[in-house]
């Protein structure tokens, strides 16, 4: 599965790799910042589909690619409103102010250092769970991490990311401030991993009621603590298929590595 500007494109091969069939492009035009199928059902795929007309489309397929829904909109009734904009539940993402989840979080700071009001734009990243076709967490920008437990159809923020207390020293990097990276950890169902440009990475035992920074080893020389423990510019993280605490790490112009689940 692979996401353009362009529209998303769905590529099968025969078994040596060689012989390849490109399907596609599905929503021609739109920017599709991140396609992924369930590892449950290999037919149930979650797309990203973005305008920055048109703002923010979840598109679900549950046939490989060949049709697609918004999985919050009833069949049979029109997927845009009568001035031509998306609807549905799936497309929206309500950051938690409640004080008992949100604490509420509402600022990060902003370019000139200032602090700047959380505010939605586009989804990142979408990760579908090990275990459940139905359960898929999301990426957001502005960073946050939310999760649909009905196929995308609706979507709640798992608060405490951003909640845990160095929120409002995270800033946007030059692509803005996103959260591009999830893993699941497949022998523990309770850690997860995320990525946030210009924040870190950082890591949920719990699943994902509270985080902690895992940024330590990093070393970002422009930034005004260089060993801070959060404001590091990661591009991207990924984790070894067989040994899940070793996990890869793109860091701007850094390649790093840990042995040890991301404690050093």
């Amino acid at each position: 599965m692979v996401g353009t500007r362009k529209g998303a494109f769905v590529l099968t091969s025969d078994a040596k790799r060689k012989d390849w069939k490109v399907d596609g492009p599905h929503f021609a035009g739109w920017e599709i910042y991140h396609v992924k199928g369930s590892p449950v059902d290999p037919d149930r795929l979650y797309a990203s589909q973005t305008s920055a007309w048109f703002g923010q489309i979840i598109q679900r397929s549950d046939d490989g690619g060949k049709t697609w829904t918004q999985p919050g909109t009833p069949p049979g009734e029109p997927t845009t409103t009568p001035e031509g904009m998306p609807k549905a539940e799936s497309n929206k993402f309500v950051y938690d102010a409640s004080p008992e989840t949100g604490k509420p979080l509402t600022t990060h700071q902003w370019y000139d250092g200032t602090q700047h009001p959380w505010e939605f734009k586009r989804v990142w990243h979408l990760e579908p769970a090990l275990n459940d076709p139905d359960i898929v967490y999301a990426g957001v920008e502005d960073a946050a991490l939310f999760r649909s437990s009905d196929g995308g159809q609706t979507w709640q923020e798992l608060a405490g990311l951003r909640g845990h207390g160095s929120g409002p020293r995270w800033q946007p990097g030059a692509g803005g401030m996103c959260l591009h990276s999830i893993l699941l950890d497949p022998k523990n169902p309770e850690r997860m991993f995320t990525a946030i440009s210009a924040a870190g990475a950082f890591r949920t035992d719990d699943g994902g009621k509270t985080w902690r920074p895992i940024n330590q080893g990093l070393h970002s020389q422009y930034i005004p603590d260089p060993k801070a423990e959060v404001g590091h510019c990661v591009h991207h993280i990924a984790m070894h298929p067989a040994r899940p605490n070793t996990l890869f790490m793109q860091k701007h112009w850094d390649v790093m590595r840990s042995d040890d689940a991301t404690a050093t």
